[in-house]
């Protein structure tokens, strides 16, 4: 329950493939959760893919989200991240971003929201055995790696492509398009990488992080291959997430981890660390 022990109020910023979904589970009846406000660039379509809702909430801008709601769910394109984040942190509330990735370009975020007593939540998304990461670092890790194959198409429009002239349209076999640190892969790859930003950052850091980013043309899924060595264990996970038909981009498994993080906010019984 949030500071007043009542439920929580949830807005939404974003309403595509992965806000919708969340909205209109929230919409079905989720205990101690009310949807109360989406946004999205797009406010008359916004209006209209709510109509039919139990209860459609309000459309409105992204900087109003935050005084209609206690946690403010960020699932937009990476243009409009800083005007739903700014806004929710500086109102102290629970900021839960999907677009993680940009929060390694932003570490102010977390410095102010300390000092306004906001919460930035990343939900687990894609990363099965993000728990295993998050307690192998209280023990200490020697190195994390990850390698993700993605469809050629879920992957062509990244800035790093472009800045680098390369073309995956036509590719008849694997290539491997980059490898680095995963702050610099979410320079690149801004739309492609939160599952690396959200492991980075629940182990050594972005900066410790190796990256491989493979475009496999016989790769339907987005499949990442994550290697842990610690002092206290050592595990490779390999998870092969199924794209969102509308958005490649995104796995279907997205939009249900945000609802179960949600879901863990108000539970009487919460399993997981």
């Amino acid at each position: 329950m949030n500071a007043n022990g009542a439920g929580y109020r949830v807005a939404l910023g974003g309403l595509g493939a992965i806000g919708l979904k969340v909205a209109r589970a929230l919409d079905d009846g989720i205990p101690g959760l009310t949807l109360t406000a989406v946004s999205a660039n797009n406010r008359e379509a916004a209006a209209e893919r709510v109509a039919d809702f139990k209860t459609p909430p309000p459309v409105v801008g992204l900087g109003d989200l935050a005084g209609l709601a206690d946690v403010v769910i960020e699932c937009a394109p990476a243009a409009v991240f800083d005007a739903i984040a700014e806004s929710a942190i500086e109102a102290g509330k629970i900021f839960m971003p999907l677009s993680c990735a940009a929060l390694l370009s932003r570490p102010h975020l977390e410095k102010r929201a300390a000092e306004t007593g906001a919460r930035i939540i990343v939900p687990t998304g894609a990363l099965v055995g993000f728990d295993a990461v998050r307690g192998a670092a209280e023990g200490g890790i020697n190195s994390v790696t990850m390698k993700t194959e993605k469809p050629p198409k879920s992957v062509k429009d990244a800035p790093y492509l472009a800045e680098h002239g390369i073309d995956v349209s036509n590719l008849t076999e694997p290539l491997q398009i980059f490898k680095g640190s995963a702050r610099d892969a979410a320079v690149g790859f801004p739309a492609n990488v939160n599952v690396a930003a959200a492991l980075s950052m629940a182990g050594i850091g972005p900066d410790e992080t190796t990256i491989e980013i493979w475009a496999d043309p016989d790769q339907p899924r987005n499949k990442h291959t994550i290697t842990v060595d610690a002092t206290s264990t050592r595990f490779t996970m390999v998870i092969e997430g199924i794209p969102t038909p509308d958005n490649p981009a995104t796995g279907l498994l997205t939009p249900l981890s945000v609802i179960a993080t949600l879901r863990g906010l108000t539970s009487t019984l919460r399993v997981g660390t």
